[in-house]
């Protein structure tokens, strides 16, 4: 007879061990459990000594156990199977050893997460809590394979900028979520962060800002600290590399033509020349939408041309196959008083100031694809008409995405409506700085990437999902850290996991496995917010925010 309170040993206790995202399936191994210990070998196949030498740093690190090299086929094995997915992986737990098989060096490299949550909070630690005590992975077999083959976070270094180590930081807890893509938003209105070797006005100008606006927009404080920092080439290098190791890709962004005083601040020749005395802006210390955007000539072409054989040369093709051109809210006002601007619509025969837009991306598509690599931008690049093998990063709503899908772009769903963390996570009064809807940890876990009605042809050209971060009232790592978590948990399992309908998701067994997460999010020293509201600590009274009342429209 099983006790009230325990799990009948045919059977899986999911809450208590709490993975996060859910796998595919779960089920008791025939033995087991296994126990790690000083002499646990740890052998890897050829192709995954990555994986080992990451295992080896992360759980030697919390565990203390040296991990010794071994051979056979005990303790934990690492092996690759071409029957797989690419990023799909078996782990199997018995009594004398812990195999874990993938498609490729990713997908055991995703497995290695789930096994680091299997040994409990403490493994996500960064030294033994207690030298010699007993390590075990219960008796289980997973197997697991992502839904979508995006699965990002973007993160605004612009607004806020992020030292290198918080950068580094955040790959790892992507990683810990089984997210492979990271979009690096490297410049805007507010700052330019990307060391450009022959433009070095770019970050000696235009990485620093005199003071900047706290809370909304609309708030009367500022403060009035001069604020900045950039990234050297070698901190990007560090970087991408740091991503590579951990199976992510990086898509740098770089913004053109609107998001561009900084950069026009840096060379005023590369604005509207013929409309505003462009020696006279600075980087800007605002938010919202500046309107100085770039000049439409053959010299800013060429300066971006010069900007991105920098950014390829950072970002190799093999981690970063896209490159993201930016090319939303940008205000037109210039370009119509322009002369300049209106003759190059006459010049190149398109029908307006959208289609000048379009000519811009069109542009640096073809160039992109000359050299191996693919553009994304925003949605509003299909204002004025869509290079063929662009791609589409839909965050005004699902419509663009649908008009780009069903047109046969592919596309990344990223609705400012449902996944834009930087959106307030409750109603109450002690939000800090609050932003935008309310989108709770419910929420985003009841977000789904593909519409309803979809035809199947396009449907396959959605290539996944992403969260966007952006940093205007995130003024440190914190801050980041309150608005990102415990959402990107939320937002992970939407991404990776095989997830009934919304409204039938079970949210009640997530907010179960939460439990043991929030403990994960502790050990990583994450400042989430609490289910039961923020700290005084992390509350921001009398900073003015932009909260919006009511559900999000679905547009």
């Amino acid at each position: 007879m099983t006790p009230a309170n325990s799990v009948p040993p045919d059977t899986v206790d999911t809450a208590a061990l709490g993975l996060i995202p859910a796998p595919r399936t779960l089920t008791p191994a025939a033995s087991g459990p296994y126990r790690l210990g000083r002499e646990t070998p740890l052998s890897a196949a050829p192709g995954t000594e990555g994986v080992a030498r990451w295992l080896r740093t992360t759980l030697g690190a919390a565990t203390g156990l040296p991990l010794a090299e071994g051979t056979g086929d005990r303790g934990i094995v690492l092996a690759l199977d071409e029957q797989l997915a690419p990023e799909a992986y078996r782990l199997a737990v018995g009594a004398d050893a812990v195999r874990l098989t993938g498609g490729s060096a990713a997908g055991v490299f995703r497995g290695a997460q789930t096994l680091r949550q299997l040994l409990g909070p403490d493994a996500f630690r960064r030294a033994p809590l207690a030298p010699g005590r007993a390590w075990e992975v219960p008796a289980v077999v997973v197997e697991d394979e992502p839904r979508f083959g995006w699965r990002g976070m973007m993160l605004d270094v612009s607004r806020h900028f992020l030292p290198k180590d918080d950068v580094l930081r955040y790959l790892d807890l992507l990683a810990a979520h089984k997210l492979n893509v990271f979009h690096f938003h490297l410049t805007d209105d507010q700052g330019w962060r990307i060391e450009i070797k022959r433009y070095p006005r770019l970050t000696e100008v235009g990485s620093w800002r005199s003071r900047t606006k706290y809370g909304h927009r609309a708030s009367d404080l500022w403060d009035e600290t001069p604020y900045g920092g950039f990234y050297t080439q070698d901190d990007i290098r560090e970087i991408v590399a740091y991503a590579a190791e951990r199976h992510i890709r990086v898509v740098p962004e770089i913004d053109i033509p609107g998001h561009s005083q900084a950069t026009i601040t840096a060379y005023p020749e590369l604005g509207n020349t013929d409309v505003i005395d462009t020696t006279t802006l600075s980087v800007w210390d605002n938010w919202g939408v500046s309107p100085n955007v770039l000049a439409p000539t053959e010299n800013t072409l060429r300066f971006f041309e010069g900007v991105l054989e920098e950014v390829l040369e950072l970002f190799p093709a093999e981690t970063s196959p896209f490159v993201h051109m930016g090319g939303d809210e940008c205000p037109k006002d210039q370009w119509k008083e322009s002369p300049l601007a209106q003759a190059r619509i006459a010049e190149l025969g398109v029908k307006d100031e959208d289609g000048l837009q379009s000519w811009f991306i069109r542009h640096f598509d073809a160039w992109l694809t000359e050299r191996g690599r693919r553009l994304i931008g925003w949605d509003e690049i299909l204002e004025g008409g869509l290079a063929e093998g662009a791609a589409v990063s839909s965050w005004r709503g699902y419509g663009g995405g649908i008009a780009a899908a069903e047109a046969g772009h592919d596309v990344v769903m990223c609705p400012e409506q449902q996944v834009y963390l930087d959106h307030r996570q409750d109603g109450g009064p002690d939000e800090p700085m609050p932003i935008g809807y309310v989108r709770s940890l419910e929420d985003v876990y009841r977000f789904e990437p593909v519409p309803p009605g979809l035809s199947e042809e396009a449907a396959r050209h959605i290539l996944g999902t992403q969260a966007n971060v952006w940093t205007e009232v995130m003024q440190n790592r914190a801050r980041v850290d309150y608005q990102v978590f415990p959402r990107l948990a939320a937002f992970a399992e939407v991404a990776w996991s095989a997830l009934p309908a919304p409204a039938e998701r079970d949210f009640a067994a997530f907010d179960a496995r939460m439990t043991a997460h929030y403990a994960r999010l502790d050990a990583l020293g994450v400042d989430y917010r609490p289910p039961a509201g923020p700290y005084p600590r992390q509350q921001r009274p009398g900073v003015l925010g932009f909260p919006r009342e009511g559900a999000p429209p679905v547009v």
